[in-house]
């Protein structure tokens, strides 16, 4: 697989080295004036399997390692916490791992793991889980046992849950020295405010997590309809699918996915405010966008590239940071999914510069909807976007892994495959339409960190202020 991969930015390489005439030699060509060939790639895909109990399976081989990785996904995640039990969700995947399994104590199976040289992880986001195995060849059988005991009989040792809650607490303590990582804590509370995905995390709720509530929450969503595998490396489509029969093919537990509604856009745009003594300060500001079934995804995709997730070329990283040195960190971010996306600008900047940032990065997101983009912006969106997506397929289990995630999310199996064809054929008028529509400062969440004594100007310059307290 990796072979096949080098074999084509190998070919890239000699389209742009290829020899030329002298007269051309003289030249002075611009990298975006090159031209060659359109590349094609199809990678390969995974083979599905259903289990006898249900659960789906997608095994893609790759013989180049003797190595076999195993990808799980779980139709869990913190947004399935209950109600005054936030940060149940991911204590129970971490203690999952780490707390024994079957007739295995944490400790042994510790031991088991790394005397085998096995890498198991199990986390928690927030629209789901995940889990990943990798292993050895000769050592697939086991791992793919040990495995499928932490997924069907995890001990939850009060020992480990006690360290595992110990550390959630401990790294809420510390994020109040992480400016960035506390204000976008803050911001997605905001965000999804009134939807279980702002439900997050505090000492309060993580002390008061008890064995029966990891317990409890396993039961009810670990369970072959809500459980699926990509088995990918140096394995037989019919031995990964034997051996996964074996280990897991006769897990019966009940259950069905579960889902959450995605959450409520709604008018917002006042400017939330939290004070912290340092001399900078942190500004975010979205809401949210179009979700991978929308119409506009495409087009809001090259549209956050342009405005700031493209890097040193985009608008908001020129003007804001390269032309006035107003940021030390600037841009733009763009996170979707089948159900709902959530659109943001963000820049970390000096106090005395606060207000200029906020107002400057406003004007910014306001052109693109009223003057729309370049044919070189968009030109260059386009090319960049296509260009970095065949490095989404560099192995055989991110193949697999995406393919495995589009049917968790309902989407059509040829998503990825048309994705640079609809890239391309993404417009200015489309860009700026998709601007009108989704670019909406009335719906906006904003919130700012810093020391206000410090600003510029008072942020009620630019609109309503409400002051929040975080809650750690």
């Amino acid at each position: 697989m990796k072979n096949k991969i080098r074999i084509l930015l190998c070919l890239c390489s000699l389209l742009l080295v290829a020899p030329v005439t002298a007269a051309e030699q003289r030249r002075t060509f611009h990298p975006d004036r090159l031209t060659y060939k359109p590349l094609r790639f199809t990678p390969p895909q995974a083979q599905r399997h259903t289990l006898n109990n249900g659960m789906i399976v997608y095994v893609l081989e790759d013989h180049e390692l003797p190595l076999v990785n195993v990808s799980a996904i779980f139709g869990t995640g913190s947004v399935h916490d209950p109600a005054g039990k936030a940060g149940l969700s991911e204590l129970t995947h971490r203690v999952m791992r780490t707390g024994g399994a079957g007739s295995l104590s944490g400790d042994a199976l510790d031991d088991l793991l790394a005397f085998h040289g096995i890498s198991c992880s199990f986390s928690a986001e927030m629209d789901m889980g995940s889990a990943h195995l990798s292993v050895l060849k000769q050592d697939f059988e086991l791992g793919l046992d040990i495995f499928s005991r932490i997924l069907r009989q995890p001990r939850f040792a009060e020992d480990k849950l006690q360290i595992a809650k110990d550390l959630s607490i401990e790294g809420l303590r510390s994020i109040r020295d992480n400016p960035p990582g506390y204000a976008f804590r803050e911001f997605r509370k905001l965000l999804y405010r009134d939807n279980p995905r702002g439900n997050l995390y505090t000492a309060l709720s993580v002390k008061g997590l008890q064995r029966s509530d990891l317990i409890d929450f396993h039961q009810r969503f670990f369970h072959p309809q809500a459980v699926m595998l990509a088995i990918t490396g140096d394995v037989t489509t019919t031995e990964a699918i034997r051996l996964a029969g074996r280990y897991l093919g006769d897990w019966q537990a009940p259950g069905r996915p579960e889902t959450t509604p995605p959450p409520a856009g709604r008018k917002n745009g006042a400017i939330h405010y939290l004070h912290k003594e340092i001399p900078q300060s942190v500004i975010v500001s979205g809401h949210l966008a179009p979700s991978k079934r929308d119409q506009d995804f495409y087009a809001f995709t090259v549209l956050d590239f342009i405005l700031g997730s493209g890097g040193f070329r985009s608008r908001i990283f020129q003007e804001v940071r390269s032309e006035r040195g107003l940021a030390y960190s600037t841009g733009s971010f763009y996170k979707a999914r089948h159900d709902y996306g959530a659109f943001g600008a963000y820049a970390m900047t000096r106090s005395s510069a606060t207000t200029a940032v906020l107002a400057l990065l406003r004007d910014l997101i306001k052109d693109v909807k009223t003057k729309g983009v370049t044919k070189e912006e968009l030109s260059w969106a386009k090319k960049s976007i296509n260009n970095s997506f065949i490095f989404s397929f560099q192995a055989a289990d991110q193949i697999a892994s995406q393919q495995m995630m589009l049917e968790f999310d309902s989407l059509p199996q040829d998503f990825l495959m048309k994705y640079p064809e609809r890239i391309d054929r993404v417009t200015a008028e489309d860009l700026q339409r998709t601007a009108g529509r989704c670019l909406n400062r009335e719906k906006a969440v904003t919130l700012v960190l810093g020391d206000e004594k410090a600003f510029d100007a008072p942020l009620s310059t630019l609109g309503e202020v409400i002051r929040i307290e975080g809650d750690l």
